[in-house]
């Protein structure tokens, strides 16, 4: 691929050390004819750093929309465009995907750039599986938060959120209740002077003290089946799911497997069930 060629360029930008840049994405922004950003003022401590100058067009989640049409004419005309947040890989949880996908729909090409992610960086040191699902920032109220988590709680990966500092104990006292027997990393200020990682259990995490600035990505270790041990409840909603499928031989010995619990605990709930339905 020609660096030099029209079109729109996915920036990654320093999460926090401005020495993380790459040389790539130096001389992608030194050839733009307009860069994108979340904050012209961020962007601009940036660019001046590394003598950069060129025009720069505000574009973030509350004026995406109405700056769409223009950004779009810029591109048909060739020009280079390319898109920053304030830090990190823009679209992933900043803004940017209402413009790459109309690019896409649009033919025109875009081309990503990679390099700093605060998403990455946090699984990499987590020491947790590194199969992981990235979720983002998650719900502000309590109702909204719980119907999220109740829909991630059993799915077996590491997740990844980001959620602000300020907030921390909020979302470490519903953790509690969704993510008991999993392992947690808190990492903030990645890359920068303060750097921080707090690693501890779930169930045995303390609230904060203090308060966190900024924002935090957190990382939930995948379930722990050594700790972890389903309720005599939920064992019977699953296998009374996988009875409507599958041989009761098949599920005990699929619940017994995944669960890591004794085959003759399951043969029981399922004769139970299967009582239960016989006597409705």
């Amino acid at each position: 691929m020609n660096v030099f060629e029209s079109g729109l360029y996915i920036v990654s930008t320093p999460i926090g050390n401005l020495d993380d840049i790459t040389l790539r994405s130096l001389e992608v922004l030194k050839k733009s004819d307009i860069i994108l950003c979340e904050d012209t003022r961020r962007s601009l401590k940036l660019l001046n750093h590394y003598k950069i100058k060129k025009k720069l067009v505000s574009y973030h989640k509350f004026n995406e929309q109405k700056e769409l049409k223009k950004v779009i004419e810029y591109l048909n005309e060739g020009k280079i465009l390319s898109l920053i947040s304030d830090a990190g890989t823009p679209t992933l949880s900043d803004p940017g995907l209402l413009l790459v996908k109309t690019c896409v729909e649009e033919k025109i090409r875009v081309f990503p750039i990679p390099g700093p992610s605060s998403i990455a960086a946090a699984v990499s040191v987590s020491g947790f599986n590194d199969k992981f699902l990235f979720y983002g920032f998650l719900p502000k109220t309590e109702n909204d938060l719980i119907k999220v988590l109740n829909d991630l709680k059993n799915i077996d990966f590491s997740l990844v959120f980001f959620i602000p500092g300020i907030k921390i104990n909020f979302y470490l006292n519903i953790f509690k209740k969704h993510f008991s027997g999993r392992d947690i990393i808190i990492a903030r200020e990645i890359t920068k002077l303060h750097e921080t990682f707090y690693r501890d259990s779930v169930d045995a995490i303390k609230p904060f003290k203090v308060t966190l600035k900024g924002e935090v990505t957190i990382v939930v270790s995948k379930i722990n089946h050594s700790n972890y041990l389903e309720s005599d409840e939920d064992i019977e909603n699953q296998a009374i799911e996988y009875l409507k499928k599958y041989s009761l031989k098949d599920v005990v010995e699929l619940i017994s497997k995944k669960e890591k619990i004794s085959k003759k605990k399951v043969y029981d709930i399922c004769l139970k069930i299967k009582k239960n339905e016989k006597n409705n």
